[in-house]
């Protein structure tokens, strides 16, 4: 999604939980009437199936039993209203439906809709409903259902992301649970989730990234209730647009001691790029200065590529010590490897209480000691590297990144940056961060070793690990989405995100207005 878009939402992530008390505080408290409530959120889907897909043919409209399948029952009946060629299907059976989701079952049939249940459908006349539709409404499952779908609806999420149509879901795309992102079984694949009340978490981060597609909020005039209704958000939505006013403006007279200087210790045998693309990001990201500690067969291939660096070949961890007194910031991790030269390198940096960054091997080697927390750290693993960090699987961490994030927390203190679609971080207060989007192209060894390279040097100019660690996470997206504008998703390597990253950082300078850091 553009940043344009992203700056557009709002930037308070609820529960589902939460989003449904909001949604009973508007009702109960402020004498909203639940049904016109639910008129105004189906009117205000109907309104983006217009502008999006004017001439989209035919509307097949799926609709569960409880308010998510009223939404689609009133989007139905806007449709047919409008001239609309709609076909609504009842998934779960009318006789079921209470409250307004009856009500908005009463009013399509009385506007018109030929509504037809499930059961009357044979395979092939299922099938041509899905044949003949240029567009699906997914108005099946909502927020107040959890697992994996169950038959029918297992069945109708998968023709739904076999079928060419594009699918508008209504509020939630089905089978994504909107309070971790997770799925459990068959998800929706939407064009596009019009969401209401609050915006959800679920659709920021794991499986909700390529679920929710484009994600359009509608408030329904209730924003007002949020403040009061007594409920706090599980986290907040960041997105480079919105944060880079975080970097601090650069006075006429500066000199590159003010900016850091970033030891970057990595690269064991085999892996000397990861060091010096950690070394690169860091001085592509402004730190003032920046050493490279690496094994002395990289040495001459690192100053070949990057003589802006400082590099030592060291043999031995005893010989980092002077290095790391000299260092605002260490970035230590990316291939270090878990040989006794990565042990080493490790125990130096820990011992030195330095202001840190780890990353990778650091993370692994990190798993097999004793947690002891340090508030001046940010750990930046992925899924896997955080499940050996917990000691469990990686699909538990995927299932909650949030909770696993803020476990990391308080295992080892600082802050935790949990890598992947919707990054999240976790400093200790509350709620946690979501840095919106996700970039496929990304998905490339070496582009963690950039992040990290990228938060060392933020951490050194704005000497908050927190704010290093999600303004990081929003530059190196950023970076690497610019970069794709050019160079598409496949083929994209860490070095051209490097390479674009003073054009992203050029974005946050003079013209702008900022606040003190």
């Amino acid at each position: 999604m553009p940043p344009s878009e992203l700056h557009s939402l709002p930037d308070a992530l609820f529960s589902a939980d939460g989003v449904r008390q909001i949604d009973r505080y508007v009702i109960e408290q402020q004498g909203v009437d639940g049904f016109d409530l639910m008129q105004s959120a189906a009117h205000a889907a109907f309104r983006r199936l217009v502008r999006h897909w004017r001439d989209c043919g035919r509307v097949l409209v799926l609709c569960g039993a409880g308010n998510n399948g009223g939404d689609g029952y009133l989007v139905a009946a806007n449709a047919r209203r409008h001239g609309l060629d709609v076909s609504c299907v009842a998934v779960a059976p009318t006789e079921k439906l209470s409250g307004d989701a009856r009500k908005a079952w009463q009013k399509a049939l009385a506007d018109g809709v030929d509504v037809v249940s499930l059961g009357e459908l044979d395979e092939s006349a299922l099938e041509t409903l899905f044949v003949q539709a240029g567009l699906i409404v997914d108005a099946m499952l909502g927020t107040g259902v959890s697992g994996a779908p169950r038959a029918p609806f297992a069945d109708l999420i998968d023709r739904c992301n076999n079928s060419p149509a594009p699918v508008l879901a209504v509020d939630l795309p089905s089978g994504l649970n909107a309070t971790t992102g997770a799925a459990e079984g068959q998800v929706i694949r939407a064009a596009m989730t019009v969401t209401f009340i609050g915006l959800k978490a679920g659709l920021f981060t794991g499986e909700g990234v390529a679920a929710a597609g484009e994600v359009v909020f509608e408030g329904l005039g209730t924003e007002s209730a949020i403040p009061v209704s007594g409920q706090t958000p599980v986290a907040m939505r960041r997105d480079w647009v919105r944060i880079r006013n975080w970097l601090p403006q650069r006075p006429v007279n500066a000199h590159k001691g003010r900016f850091g200087h970033v030891l970057v210790v990595a690269g064991d045998r085999g892996f000397g790029g990861a060091g010096l693309l950690a070394a690169e990001a860091a001085l592509r990201s402004g730190a003032g200065l920046v050493s490279l500690a690496t094994r002395p067969e990289h040495v001459s291939a690192a100053l070949s590529r990057c003589p802006s660096v400082m590099v030592h070949g060291l043999i031995h961890g005893s010989e980092l010590p002077p290095l790391l007194a000299s260092a605002s910031v260490v970035v230590c991790g990316p291939g270090i490897g878990r040989s006794a030269w990565g042990q080493q390198m490790l125990e130096q940096v820990i011992a030195s209480g330095k202001n840190r960054v780890l990353d990778a091997d650091a993370l692994n080697l990190l798993a097999a000691r004793v947690a002891v927390p340090a508030e001046n750290q940010i750990l930046t693993p992925h899924p896997g590297e955080a499940a050996r960090l917990l000691n469990c699987s990686v699909p538990e961490v995927e299932s909650d990144r949030l909770r696993a994030c803020s476990r990391l927390h308080s295992l080892y203190g600082g802050t935790v940056l949990l890598k992947g679609a919707g990054t999240v971080v976790a400093s200790g207060s509350e709620p946690v961060d979501i840095v919106s989007g996700s970039n496929p192209g990304m998905a490339t060894g070496g582009m963690g070793d950039v992040l990290s390279g990228i938060v060392g040097a933020l951490y050194g100019q704005l000497g908050d690990p927190a704010r290093a660690a999600v303004l990081g996470a929003a530059a190196h997206l950023r970076a690497a989405d610019l970069a794709s504008e050019s160079r598409g998703f496949m083929g994209l390597i860490p070095n051209d995100v490097i390479d674009t990253l003073p054009r992203v950082y050029s974005e946050s300078e003079p013209g702008r207005e900022r606040e003190d850091v």
